[in-house]
């Protein structure tokens, strides 16, 4: 009872100890543990809240993790960040890269089937610049969200952004071609020489024989494409040289660079009924092609040359009288055995159609003599006619050929099978031909000609004549000389002879004289016996005696009086 009572103790050396003074510890032991607990909860809220915000996680693989960086690069719609990119590493085959993304709870739907991701960062091309803003910014991921809601989480990124996002106003629509030429996605298209779209993607066809192109045409401008709109390829620079000059046609320098395609409606009556959405159209090569009257259904013809036609190639137009009716689609070299000679077959494929009322008269007239319009019916008519191909040269400058069907005068009748598949068109050779043939025929004539024996005839000749010339030179000429000194000397005589004072000019003057004497006396005696011809029987009568006359009178006689020295006449 004392021990317990007891409060105070003495010591080893009997002195009183403190009594000691018991304090209350555990409210300070519960303030101490209070921090790590505030720490535990909040980080327990922070865990909980980004588990509630955390969105869904998805794998996207690229070929490639350029510009990508793991917990730093976002992923961005409409540039409003909906997630982020926490890891990248390579796929099992090393073939790609896979990232996986983490979306946030608001950015759900995005996880969804349809939904298109591509890394933005700087690109430049023929079409333009994009992207230009992730120079400072960094690349990151874009998102274009689809309208399926199923749900997926794997995803294949896009190699390059798309052309059109999902929901843009517009239409899609399909065109056909050949070739893709220089067309690429982002070409633009044109309407008017306006951009209103742009090409989306490209694909060859099943077949290998094409190519399928799928544009899409902003909206309101899509209304513009109907049924009847022809698009063709508006590349490059179109050069045509004619009788008005030189022209050149182009819609714009970005379809110089990239290439681009137009549409347009064909002139006078046509559907303008707006095209439903992915109607399929043909894409023409140029302007000029798609907007020529419909074609028609193709034939295709063959034609066997017997002459060379170097320059002549496949696409060379096929003309019937100057009309653009088809093309050249092939050229085959053939083995003649019986005439040992290499023929050069050519195929080519026809649109009569493109006669217009030409062929539609043909046809009628056809029809109304009971026959088959069958193409190859009426080209059996033509034939008879004088129908004929002919390889005919397009450019002298280049050479190049071009297949003619025209009608040959006096031409040799050929066997033509309308029957035949395909149709067989006689041929005749081109101008080109006929004169290397008149050529050959005037060389072999040049040929026959015996110049060696000419000119062995032709050098006697010369011989001779060399001879006849020295012959000339040293006999005739000296002869010669001497006969016209001779010549000048009797002319000096001459001179000399009828000089002024010369005997024979003296004498050339008297008789001179007297032969004006004697046409006078003549005169008189004419003059007399036209008017006394009894004078010729009886003679001339006696002059009458002198009249003594005034002075005056005497001045004047008459004129029919003789004078008195004439006499009688004899």
């Amino acid at each position: 009872m004392t021990d317990d009572r007891r409060t105070e103790q003495d010591g080893p050396d009997g002195s009183e100890l403190p009594r000691p003074v018991v304090r209350h510890r555990r409210f300070n032991a519960s303030l101490i543990w209070l921090v790590p607990a505030l720490a535990a909860l909040v980080g327990l809220s922070l865990v909980v809240n980004s588990w509630l915000q955390a969105g869904p996680t998805i794998t996207i693989s690229f070929q490639s993790a350029e510009g990508l960086d793991a917990g730093k690069t976002p992923v961005k719609y409409k540039n409003v960040v909906i997630g982020r990119v926490n890891k990248i590493h390579l796929s099992g085959d090393h073939s790609h890269v896979l990232v996986k993304v983490a979306l946030e709870k608001s950015a759900e739907s995005f996880a969804t089937q349809g939904t298109r991701y591509w890394v933005v960062r700087p690109r430049i091309g023929l079409g333009g610049v994009s992207g230009i803003d992730t120079l400072l910014s960094g690349a990151f991921i874009g998102v274009d969200v689809g309208d399926s809601n199923a749900p997926a989480d794997e995803f294949k990124g896009l190699e390059t952004p798309p052309a059109v996002n999902h929901g843009a106003p517009g239409r899609s629509f399909v065109l056909h071609s050949d070739d893709l030429g220089s067309l690429d996605i982002g070409s633009p298209v044109y309407y008017r020489r306006i951009q209103v779209g742009r090409v989306v993607s490209y694909q060859l066809d099943s077949s290998g024989k094409g190519v399928s192109l799928q544009i899409f045409v902003d909206g309101p401008n899509d209304k513009f494409v109907t049924t009847a709109t022809r698009f063709w390829n508006a590349s490059g620079i179109d050069v045509s040289v004619g009788a008005s000059g030189l022209k050149v046609n182009t819609q714009s320098l970005a379809s110089v660079l990239a290439g681009g395609l137009a549409f347009q409606d064909p002139a006078g009556p046509h559907d303008s009924t707006p095209a439903p959405e992915e109607t399929e159209y043909t894409l023409f090569g140029d302007q000029a092609s798609a907007m020529a009257p419909p074609d028609g259904e193709p034939h295709y013809i063959r034609m066997r040359f017997e002459q060379s036609v170097r320059g002549l190639a496949v696409d060379a137009p096929v003309e019937f009288l100057g009309i653009n009716i088809g093309k050249v689609v092939s050229i085959k070299l053939d083995y003649d055995e019986k005439a040992q000679r290499f023929p050069v077959v050519v195929g080519a494929v026809v649109y009569p159609q493109r006669l217009g009322n030409a062929y539609d008269k043909l046809e009628a007239l056809a029809k109304a003599r009971g026959e088959n319009p069958d193409l190859s019916q009426l080209m059996g008519r033509l034939v008879e006619h004088g129908l004929r191909a002919q390889a005919r040269s397009g450019n002298l400058l280049t050479g190049q050929l071009y297949v003619a069907l025209d009608f040959v005068p006096k031409t040799p009748k050929v066997d033509f099978d309308p029957n035949a598949k395909p149709l067989m068109i006689p041929t005749v050779p081109g101008s080109f031909d006929k004169l290397q043939e008149q050529l050959a025929d005037i060389v072999d004539k040049l040929d026959k000609i015996p110049f060696e024996s000419i000119g062995k005839n032709l050098d006697q000749t010369l011989a001779g004549l060399n001879a006849t010339m020295k012959q000339v030179n040293g006999q005739t000429l000296p002869e010669f000389k001497n006969t016209l000194k001779g010549v000048q000397k009797t002319m000096g005589t001459a001179n000399e002879a009828l000089s002024g004072d010369s005997p024979l000019q003296q004498n050339l003057g008297s008789t001179l004289g007297e032969l004006q004497r004697m046409a006078r006396s003549l005169r008189v005696l004419t003059d007399y016996l036209s008017g006394h011809p009894e004078a010729l029987i009886r003679g001339r009568r006696p002059d009458a005696k002198p009249v003594d006359t005034p002075a005056a009178a005497i001045t004047a006689p008459p004129a029919s009086t003789t004078p008195p020295s004439q006499g009688n006449p004899p």
